[in-house]
């Protein structure tokens, strides 16, 4: 006998109908089930680009799951509106006993999710919230003395240590018995993004399970080599592309592990720990959720960044006159995604080169990246600045010359991304202001009007830094 005659599973960033921890529990518990996704009104208020490329893998990936469910006999309920309003009324109108849930860690997904539950215990209902999108929470992997750990590899060595396969099993779902859909279609809105007032995006990678597990099985019969070509953005098979498809959870993390696990090979354990690094981000949100607003080390939000608008907007629209930078700014706004590499190189010029707030780039990533995640996003950027948990030195400044001629030695990444320097010489391709007039002037460049001059030098911004830090 079941506990709850009917219950409802309420979807957020956990887009599958697989491997999906409060789907399964929902179903054990259950008699019959029904599954909702709400198109938060309080988020979505936020943007203000109605062809945010979010939407539309969001879409792709709602579309897929509907039809899974029609397959079944049922369908997906849509909803616009106040989480907090809508979940409990659906649950009233449905007479659902229990909403279950996959928990989410970002400080207004922790107030939503404490509203519902407070409203729907009124009401005599249940909420319950589980562990999905990661392996281990906040307080399940802490040092010796019981507090949070500041340094990763400390972490991911005492992660690594209490992993089992029992953690990374699969939550299976059988998408069973289902609310029938003619008992449903009256309590749902229509599924199309024009209904909440965006449109359809073309985006360089699609949403949906099927798209994340073609992504997975190709990325995996190259994983040995990930650790020797990660670091390079010309070679499109060095990643796995797959961080959009976690960020929605079209893919879970315990399926990456269980596809890797017991592979020894340099390649598979580096990509590992970038999924470790994932979880040691969730961890610090939800230990201290005032990094979004403040520095990890408090000392640092005394910094007074000296940076202006001008260069920062010419960081944005890729015109520093620095090819390495330049070619990853016009990518990423072309395509909402940047690769790691070109992430830390253009977020250390920013910050290092520029002497922009970190806040500043935080925040233009946040409005324009595929696959932004808040903990992810906070953590990258407060790393490259120097003023987060476990972050780069504020002595090491990337060199975005040198950087370029290490990851794009043959100039295929910048050729493709600056049209206007693709006839110019190898020679010259990485730092076109060594080149005299006359041999720009061969490639028909003129710096200043083809192409920008240098926002600024490198060697003397680099010395700025560094004094900075230490006042």
């Amino acid at each position: 006998m079941n506990p709850f005659k009917r219950s409802l599973v309420w979807i957020r960033r956990d887009l599958r109908t697989h491997d999906h921890r409060a789907w399964s529990v929902a179903e054990q518990e259950s008699e019959e089930t029904a599954v909702v996704f709400v198109f938060d009104s309080n988020i979505l208020k936020k943007i203000s680009n109605n062809e945010d490329r979010r939407l539309t893998f969001i879409y792709e990936s709602l579309v897929e799951i509907d039809s899974q469910l029609r397959a079944k006999g049922s369908q997906l309920i849509v909803l616009h509106g106040d989480p907090t309003q809508e979940i409990p009324q659906l649950a009233q109108r449905l007479n659902i006993d229990a909403v279950f849930t996959n928990r989410d860690y970002e400080p207004y997904a922790k107030k939503r999710d404490a509203h519902v539950e407070e409203t729907l215990k009124k009401a005599a209902k249940k909420f319950f919230s589980l562990k999905d999108q990661v392996i281990f929470e906040a307080d399940e992997v802490k040092n010796l003395s019981g507090d949070y750990f500041k340094v990763f590899t400390p972490y991911s060595k005492t992660w690594r240590a209490k992993v089992t396969k029992q953690n990374v099993e699969e939550a299976r779902v059988r998408l069973k018995n289902l609310i029938p859909a003619k008992n449903l279609q009256e309590f749902s809105q229509k599924l199309e993004l024009e209904s909440v007032g965006f449109k359809e995006t073309k985006n360089w990678i699609k949403g949906g399970c099927k798209n994340a597990h073609k992504l997975a099985q190709d990325f995996l019969k190259s994983v040995k080599n990930y650790k020797d070509e990660r670091d390079f953005p010309a070679l499109t098979q060095g990643t796995s592309h797959l961080s959009t498809h976690l960020r929605f959870g079209t893919i879970n993390v315990r399926e990456l592990f269980r596809e890797t696990w017991g592979l020894q090979n340099a390649g598979a354990l580096t990509w590992q720990n970038e999924l470790i690094w994932r979880e040691f981000y969730q961890m610090l949100l939800s230990a201290y959720p005032s990094l979004p607003e403040n520095c990890f080390q408090e000392k640092c939000n005394s910094i007074k960044w000296p940076g202006t608008q001008k260069d920062f907007k010419a960081w944005c629209e890729g015109q520093t006159g620095y090819p390495i930078v330049d070619a990853a700014m016009r990518h990423f706004n072309k395509t909402g995604w940047m690769h790691n590499r070109l992430r830390m190189i253009v977020a250390s010029f920013l910050t290092k080169d520029l002497l922009c707030s970190w806040k500043w780039g935080e925040k233009y990533f946040a409005n324009h990246l595929l696959d932004f995640d808040l903990a992810s996003n906070n953590g990258g950027w407060q790393w490259a600045a120097s003023v987060g948990c476990d972050a780069q030195p504020y002595f090491r400044i990337f060199n975005p010359v040198l950087q370029s001629e290490r990851f794009d030695p043959e100039g295929v990444f910048l050729k493709a991304e600056l049209p206007e320097l693709k006839k110019l010489s190898l020679k010259y391709l990485h730092a076109p202001w060594t080149a005299t007039p006359l041999e720009l002037s061969a490639y028909g460049i003129e710096l200043g009007k083809t192409y920008p001059h240098p926002i600024v030098i490198h060697a003397e911004q680099k010395d700025k830094a560094i004094k900075l830090f230490k006042s």
